[in-house]
């Protein structure tokens, strides 16, 4: 039997899937955050394994299966090593603590595991190209339904891509033929300034001197400034 969580984590106990987080109100999401945070740093000092890759995309884990229908949406990790809190979000809390160890958990996001997993992601660079396949067979299956009289429900795929991944060729090649092909898809750049090294290239560089830039810097004063004109609940939470 898989050991289980020796921690007190009341709104993370009431999750079993991410259907169960969407019946959350959003006032609580900031303290199921931080029983993830504290549940995946308690896993990993049993097993093992990456722990800043996870950390460093709790609270997008949360909002990205609090706002989208998974696993009708598809969610496409691009390093499988910060799918910790999202294992833990899909029906593997129970098994965490096997991660990476004999018949247990796989360290990365695996599709004989878990339908909340569309694509095995090992190492970086991948998750645009394979999001962009996905897009298009929805897209091609949608028109096929529509021939045959019917509605499609509208499904999104979304794929999550770190500053030091976007700066491979394979991550290039992706969004050019996703540029040529106009097709649906949802890219989230996660612009940490983290990865296993420096990133290198006119993209790092250019997005480097864009959070450095006077007109960034303006808009973000501008943003804290209206915000603290909100109530303190809403802005605590912003």
């Amino acid at each position: 039997m898989a050991p289980v969580s020796p921690l007190n984590l009341p709104l993370l106990d009431r999750v079993r899937e991410p259907a169960d987080l969407r019946q959350l109100p959003e006032s609580d999401l900031t303290q199921l955050a931080a029983e993830l945070r504290a549940e995946t740093i308690d896993a990993v000092s049993v097993t093992g394994g990456h722990l800043g890759a996870g950390l460093g995309v709790v609270e997008l884990t949360v909002a990205l299966h609090y706002v989208f229908n998974t696993p009708d949406d598809r969610i496409i990790w691009d390093v499988g090593h910060q799918a910790y809190p999202h294992k833990i979000l899909t029906g593997r809390r129970d098994r965490i603590r096997t991660l990476r160890q004999g018949g247990g958990l796989s360290g990365f996001t695996k599709r004989a595991e878990s339908p909340y997993d569309p694509f095995g992601a090992a190492h970086s660079s991948t998750s645009i190209s394979a999001g962009l396949g996905m897009a298009i067979g929805r897209d091609l299956s949608d028109a096929a339904a529509k021939a045959r009289g019917e509605t499609p429900p509208r499904r999104n795929v979304v794929a999550v891509i770190g500053d030091g991944s976007i700066s491979a060729g394979m991550a290039y090649e992706a969004m050019n033929n996703a540029g040529a092909l106009k097709c649906r898809l949802i890219v989230i750049l996660n612009d940490n300034d983290m990865s296993i090294a420096p990133p290198v290239g006119a993209m790092s560089s250019y997005l480097a001197r864009l959070v450095s830039g006077d007109t960034y810097r303006s808009l973000r004063d501008t943003a804290k400034q209206f915000g603290r004109l909100l109530p303190k609940a809403i802005y605590d939470t912003a």
